[in-house]
């Protein structure tokens, strides 16, 4: 991928914002944290009408699918500013490893919220999903731009 000031400014202050994100939503008691899940399930509830039997309270599939979306996004971002650098993406996983233990540990000193590592497994495998996308992006979109270049491809 081609390196310039302003993608790798963009690409950096998207992944400050990422992790800030992440380890903000951390910080939250388990209280507030708790009713932020609430809030949410209540929306998709709204906006999906039929899939809402569960009595989940947000502490579970809302909770987990929230880790897994943060993390796959920390995932790409990583993978992007790595491939500006010319850097091999596998190294985004540990990364994003990194910020998902900190992101634990933060967690065991906060009122009303615990580690998990369940949770680092989860927000890894975001972590990898991200990768996976952006790399699956970048081979059709060099596929592609080749086969423009050469029609006889």
């Amino acid at each position: 991928m081609i390196k310039t000031d302003r993608r790798v400014r963009l690409c950096a202050a998207l992944l400050a914002v990422n992790i800030l994100f992440i380890w903000g939503n951390s910080l939250l008691p388990g209280e507030v944290s708790g009713a932020i899940s609430h809030w949410v399930r209540n929306v998709l509830a709204f906006l999906l009408p039929g899939g809402t039997d569960s009595p989940d309270t947000g502490h579970g599939l809302v909770r987990k699918l929230a880790h897994f979306t943060e993390f796959a996004c920390l995932g790409a971002l990583f993978t992007w500013l790595l491939s500006m650098y010319r850097k091999a993406a596998i190294w985004a996983l540990p990364l994003g490893a990194f910020v998902a233990s900190v992101d634990e540990t933060i967690q065991r000193f906060v009122p009303g919220r615990g580690p998990s590592v369940i949770d680092v497994l989860i927000d890894t495998a975001g972590v990898l999903l991200g990768i996976g996308v952006l790399l699956l992006g970048y081979t059709v979109r060099k596929s592609q731009k080749s086969k423009k270049e050469d029609p006889m491809k």
